[in-house]
């Protein structure tokens, strides 16, 4: 099923497969944790916008057997990667890849059709750093075909009242996604900040939002990386092992 430049790689524990492309844009913490973060509706419907190789569709359909996943892509030799996967993933009747832009989801989705939201959006804006000459990473990274506003109002869009939409985002720029959220009133409820030590600054935040929810918002203990260089603390361990999700 491989080309020379693709890799078949197993996450959670083994119980995820991906195929990726060795010089493109790959999975990251980030994707992990955000995939850790959310907490599906048993038996609703989950959406996941720029799914990029699937990971995040994949794994919350194997860890809740009764959710059905969507994953929405623009990129479409990552969106054949994904469908090309379904193949090694047990969940097949359960998830499934649209192409589509967010900007666009009206012309695939009815309004409301969806219990959860999930989102990694890219996190630079497009004047920001130096443009990647790979087309793949330089789309996931910076904001050329969508911005933030675009994420958020379609899974406000998508999502049924009292839905939840989970995002992963930079730390220096949670006031902002707060700000986003609550403009396309989906109220966030949930916040956690993401850092490499147990002594350095935020470097993410993880946050999930209710669909014309009330203010209240519980902010949780921050999610610790590293215990020392190198090695990853419990919590993360636990994490890429699958063993932990939902908080």
């Amino acid at each position: 099923m491989l080309t020379p430049d693709e890799t078949c790689d197993k996450v959670f524990g083994g119980r995820v497969s991906v195929i990726q492309r060795r010089g493109g844009y790959r999975l990251s913490l980030d994707t992990l944790l955000l995939t850790a973060f959310v907490a599906p509706v048993m038996g609703g419907r989950v959406i996941d916008l720029g799914s990029g190789c699937g990971v995040v569709p994949f794994a919350l359909a194997a860890f809740y057997p009764t959710v059905e996943c969507v994953g929405l892509e623009l990129q479409q030799p990552m969106l054949a990667r994904a469908r090309r996967a379904l193949g090694l993933n047990p969940v097949q009747n359960r998830v499934s890849f649209v192409a589509g832009n967010v900007c666009d989801v009206s012309q695939s989705f009815q309004p409301g059709s969806f219990d959860v939201v999930t989102c990694n959006p890219p996190y630079r804006r497009l004047k920001s750093g130096r443009p990647n000459p790979d087309r793949e990473r330089y789309v996931a990274r910076h904001e050329i075909e969508a911005v933030l506003g675009d994420f958020v109002s379609a899974g406000a869009y998508l999502l049924r009242y009292r839905g939840r939409m989970a995002l992963v985002y930079p730390a220096a720029r949670a006031v902002e996604l707060c700000s986003v959220m609550r403009g396309a009133r989906v109220e966030p409820h949930r916040v956690r900040f993401v850092q490499s030590f147990s002594d350095t600054n935020a470097t993410l935040v993880l946050v999930e939002g209710v669909k014309e929810g009330r203010s209240d918002l519980a902010v949780l203990p921050p999610l610790v990386i590293y215990r020392q260089e190198n090695v990853y603390s419990e919590e993360m361990r636990a994490v890429l092992d699958g063993t932990v999700f939902g908080g």
